[in-house]
């Protein structure tokens, strides 16, 4: 089973525009609800079982059984037969927002997530048509439910063999996007090692390299606006708490801060597509970019964005037929990549590798990039007889031949 996602423009008309902030207004109610439900049902179970306490009683009865998404949802239906405001809402969408309830509640006891929150007008921005008889989409036009049919500027052709399983409309500053959830009866078989080897090292210095010797500067995607921002910032400081002046601005520096997103994602496909025009295999350094995030240089780690870079070059790769693989990350700038010896650590000012044992000297995230594909060709098991991009591993024998883009390895 393969199951694609793919985004669109939609073009709304005020009427529909209505439609759905109404339907967002009706879904945010339900989840409060729902929520506040949970939250006096957990509340209610704290006192001590042998006195009462003086900050809080059961305000539940205490044979009440856990509000899940079963009993939740047994009650929407009943509830939803008298009440006008949900009558008017599809079902399946409400029930969808419950389902995302439970599932967060689960996500908090098993991955240790934070709490669920209570959302405001502005926090929900999507909810989900689960499912469809028919393909809803005809040419420029996407039927939904109790919407009707809605103009969609269909960027892309959907691909033969799938089939439209679910619909997301989702609210942003720039408009309003249908995500299709798009399923095929195909088994795609995992990408094979092949062709030319890559290395990449990331960094705030240069982008990334590679192990080709190319350099990509560092797109500051944030650094180049963040004046503007700031200004307008400023200004959303003197606004009056919900005046229409401040929701205006609140509203323009949401578009700010979505053209720095989508500008930084393109840039990530457009590279992605870049590094897989020269490769069969591409290996990077398996790293937890959240503590990246949490040093001094910690907003310039979330402007560049290596975290996204990294998903998007593996969903790139396994699109295009290149092998993708994570190394590990430790010791890739202290180990020479000419004779393998350990050269010790490096101060972040020092941007060029000389090995003392051998004397070469080369750029030092190149080094580091050709270490991460040393790692990678030992991880795969490829036999490499000479692979220029690396220089050669460290205690192979050189003098069998050379490896080429379009040669198979020997496994």
């Amino acid at each position: 089973m393969l199951t694609l996602t793919y985004e669109f423009k939609l073009i709304p008309s005020q009427e529909q525009i209505a439609m759905i902030e109404d339907m967002l207004a009706v879904c945010r109610k339900v989840w409060n609800y729902a929520l506040r439900e949970r939250k006096d049902w957990i509340n209610s179970r704290k006192c001590a079982v042998n006195c009462c306490s003086l900050q809080q009683e059961y305000i539940i009865p205490a044979d009440a059984s856990y509000p899940n998404y079963n009993v939740q949802a047994a009650n929407l239906t009943k509830v939803k037969k008298t009440n006008p405001e949900l009558k008017r809402t599809n079902a399946q969408v409400l029930q969808q927002v419950l389902k995302t309830l439970e599932r967060a509640f689960n996500n908090m006891k098993k991955r240790s997530y934070g709490f669920p929150r209570f959302k405001n007008k502005y926090r929900m921005r999507s909810f989900v048509f689960p499912q469809f008889k028919v393909n809803p989409v005809t040419n420029d036009w996407i039927k939904l439910p109790q919407i009707g049919l809605i103009k969609i500027r269909l960027s892309r052709p959907i691909p033969e063999g799938f089939k439209i399983k679910q619909v997301r409309v989702v609210r942003r500053a720039s408009g309003y996007f249908a995500m299709l959830t798009l399923q095929s009866d195909v088994s795609v078989p995992d990408t094979t090692v092949w062709g030319h080897p890559l290395g990449i090292d990331v960094g705030l210095d240069k982008f990334l390299a590679t192990s080709d010797g190319e350099l990509i500067e560092r797109p500051k995607f944030l650094s180049k606006l963040h004046g503007e921002l700031k200004l307008l910032q400023r200004r959303l400081k003197l606004k009056k708490l919900g005046s229409a002046n401040r929701h205006k601005l609140n509203q323009k520096i949401a578009k700010f801060h979505q053209k720095i997103s989508d500008t930084r994602k393109d840039y990530h496909f457009k590279l992605a597509h870049h590094l897989c025009d020269q490769a069969g295999m591409i290996f990077v350094e398996d790293l937890d970019f959240r503590t990246w995030a949490k040093g001094m240089l910690g907003k310039h780690t979330l402007d560049a964005g290596f975290g996204q870079f990294f998903n998007i070059l593996a969903w790139v790769c396994w699109k295009r037929g290149v092998y993708f693989g994570k190394v590990d990350y430790r010791y890739t700038s202290q180990i020479c990549p000419n004779c393998g010896t350990h050269t010790g650590k490096k101060d972040l000012s020092e941007r060029i590798h000389k090995c003392l044992e051998c004397q070469y000297e080369i750029n030092r995230d190149v080094a580091a990039a050709r270490i991460v594909c040393q790692r990678g060709i030992a991880a795969v098991g490829q036999i490499v007889e000479e692979i220029d991009c690396v220089g050669g591993l460290p205690g192979v024998d050189h003098n069998l031949g050379k490896c080429c883009k379009s040669s198979k390895p020997k496994l």
